[in-house]
């Protein structure tokens, strides 16, 4: 009986060791360490907001407020590196992280940056990316150049015999600050553009806001490793000429950029407010700013919730 007994004990042990290592591996895959990444990967539409707050007190707000991701504009904020440590830090929520058993923000942080395509484009994308933001936002995209030097830019160079060796990474690898923010050691493996590299963590968001970048639209689109397209309705409607977005000449510059992007497959992004964003998610946009700033206001929450219900969220 102690014979069957032992063995017994041994079997189950042996089940215990098997299934607890079976659950450590899971835990250790996980979910994807870019939140958005993984919504639009799954073909589902994520909310965000623009802030110009670079405040510890907004940062707390942001991080705790429904939202899928949130763009730091530094386009019209001050480019402050330090500054931009200390908001993602703000953000860092240790209690929901031990709730959720994983190192994936709620609230993933992306850069708008202000440069165009230059030697300080190249070198804002670097400084951003190496405080451990999850993404670029690049305004002002006109061509297929400008949009290849901004995938370059958000790139490391690949190894020799890569199949997605090209476009060619610009990116300088001094990943220490990167990796402590996102905590993982090999940030280098993660630091891709997606979808270009299926398991990449960053995306590269193309800003079309001139009647040359929806001209171009199709050439733009088509660089590999663009992520997503985000039109601005403001800047586009003021460089087409009009006082308003919505001029039914720039609602049609609009359709036809997103007609593009559901043609390539490439997710289409658009700034909502309460009264369109369940139309803008109809349409097929699905990366969506719902307000600005500030905490979310009682107007950005309204959009939210309405989008979160147009997407069957």
């Amino acid at each position: 009986m102690t014979t069957t007994r032992t063995k017994a004990m041994g079997l189950l042990a042996t089940v215990w060791l098997l299934a607890s290592a079976f659950s450590q591996a899971q835990t250790a895959a996980g979910p994807r360490l870019n939140r958005a990444i993984e919504l639009l990967d799954n073909d589902q539409v994520a909310f965000g907001v623009l802030s110009f707050d670079y405040s510890l007190n907004n940062a707390r707000s942001m991080a705790r407020s429904g939202l899928d991701f949130i763009i730091i504009d530094m386009e019209h904020a001050p480019f402050d590196v330090e500054q931009l440590r200390e908001f993602l830090l703000g953000m860092t929520d240790k209690a929901a992280i031990l709730e959720k058993g994983s190192l994936q923000p709620d609230v993933v942080p992306f850069v708008r940056i202000p440069a165009g395509g230059d030697e300080d484009f190249v070198s804002q994308v670097k400084q951003v990316l190496d405080v451990g933001v999850f993404g670029v936002m690049f305004p002002s995209i006109n061509n297929r150049e400008q949009a290849e030097l901004a995938v370059r830019a958000t790139r490391y160079p690949q190894l020799n015999g890569a199949d997605d060796f090209e476009p060619a990474g610009l990116r300088g690898r001094n990943p220490a600050n990167a990796s402590w923010y996102w905590g993982i050691p090999d940030y280098h493996a993660k630091a891709d553009v997606w979808p270009l590299d299926r398991e990449g963590e960053l995306l590269a968001i193309i800003q079309i806001e001139s009647p040359e970048g929806v001209e171009h639209i199709r050439d733009i689109i088509s660089v590999p490793g663009v992520g997503v397209i985000f039109i601005g309705p403001s800047d586009l409607s003021t460089a087409m000429g009009y006082a308003s977005p919505s001029a039914p000449q720039v609602e049609a510059a609009i359709q036809s950029v997103l007609a593009a992007c559901l043609d390539f497959d490439v997710p289409c992004a658009i700034t909502t407010s309460a009264g369109s964003v369940a139309q803008r998610v109809e349409q097929g946009f699905r990366f969506v700013t719902v307000g600005a700033d500030g905490g979310l206001s009682s107007y950005a929450t309204e959009a939210l919730t309405r989008g979160k219900s147009a997407a069957g969220r």
